[in-house]
């Protein structure tokens, strides 16, 4: 198993070995601060197979929020609120063509930052009309006449307006449909258009790690592959100035969708994340989706882990949002 104490500056070693060797070397100088950040972020969209095995009408509507997605989402709030933190929720605003909405002004109001995740959760890398999302390949006619390109920028736009147009909510970041294993790197057209939006950070990493068999209980190869990706979901900067924040391991889909994990698996995995990120003064970004959770935990196990975890570490970690984590990158880039 990786040794959990190795000293901040293996920490940095490892981070750039891992893949963060597009980093600054004085931005990467600047991480880990002097707490853990850790963030509790919620994707706000339906998944696939939920609430039953074989729904899989949701690629098509990954907006149009069931009700008791939204009640998991609003009651994650409350909780993470009464224990003196933030949530951030990155919503795919086809669901502000709903009749109510005000369960998401009523997050934004209790000082969740809610964050741009699309329009129609398209996938950003995109080369052909028929990858940019399932809903266009049924329904062509949409985006007739533009480049994938266009769809996608397009598609971001219309987030943002129909958050503020809607809600009366102020975009907080952005983060891509799909977490992907290299994140933007590669795509510097990606990154310029994100820019050319107005947005400083984006949050499109997701680090790999090595699952056992479906339904097998991890194994320590799982957590040592675990605790080799922790360090390259940490913060960094693309050449184009863009701050990236990743997604870290392991999220709920993953866990219980793909690796049809049981919560107790998942629990020890947050467990081992967190305490990790605690003990090195890391980021964690815990990454899920309330449509996936109201049938996976119902209890809400797996924040009310992260809340305990975080306070028992006292002056040593803080609950933040991801705009907090960007901010001195941000800073430092200037």
């Amino acid at each position: 198993m990786l040794d959990r104490t190795l000293s901040r500056r293996d920490w940095l070693a490892t981070a750039l070995a891992g893949g963060a060797a597009c980093l600054s070397p004085r931005l990467m100088a600047a991480a880990p601060s002097d707490k853990a950040r850790i963030a509790i972020t919620l994707d706000l969209e339906m998944s696939a197979e939920y609430p039953v095995a074989g729904m899989t009408e949701w690629n098509f509507q990954k907006g149009n929020l069931d009700q008791a997605t939204k009640d998991y989402a609003v009651e994650a709030g409350k909780l993470v609120r009464e224990r003196g933190a933030v949530l951030h929720y990155f919503c795919v605003a086809r669901v502000l063509e709903q009749p109510d909405v005000s369960w998401l002004q009523e997050l934004a109001k209790a000082g969740h930052p809610i964050g741009n995740h699309t329009y129609d959760h398209v996938y950003v890398l995109a080369q052909t009309p028929e990858e940019v999302q399932f809903r266009f390949r049924r329904s062509p006619w949409l985006t007739a006449g533009e480049t994938p390109a266009e769809t996608i920028e397009r598609n971001i736009r219309l987030a943002a307006i129909a958050l503020k147009e809607r809600a009366g909510i102020v975009e907080n970041g952005f983060r891509t449909p799909g977490g992907f294993a290299t994140g933007l790197n590669g795509r510097p057209d990606v990154q310029q258009m994100l820019q050319g939006l107005g947005y400083t950070w984006v949050s499109s990493l997701y680090p790999p790690t090595t699952m056992p068999e479906r339904g097998m209980a991890p194994t320590e190869a799982t957590w040592q592959s675990l605790y080799e990706a922790l360090p390259r979901a940490q913060p960094f900067v693309y050449p184009t100035g863009l701050v990236e924040v990743p997604m870290s391991p392991i999220s709920d889909v993953n866990a219980f969708r793909s690796s049809k994990w049981k919560l107790d698996w998942f629990l020890e995995a947050i467990e081992r994340a967190v305490t990790w990120a605690i003990e090195h003064r890391a980021v964690f970004d815990f990454l899920a989706h309330p449509s996936c959770l109201v049938v996976e935990d119902p209890e809400f196990r797996s924040i009310r882990k992260i809340l305990d975890l975080v306070e028992r570490a006292g002056d040593k970690a803080e609950i933040v949002g991801l705009d907090r984590i960007a901010a001195p990158f941000i800073k430092s880039n200037a």
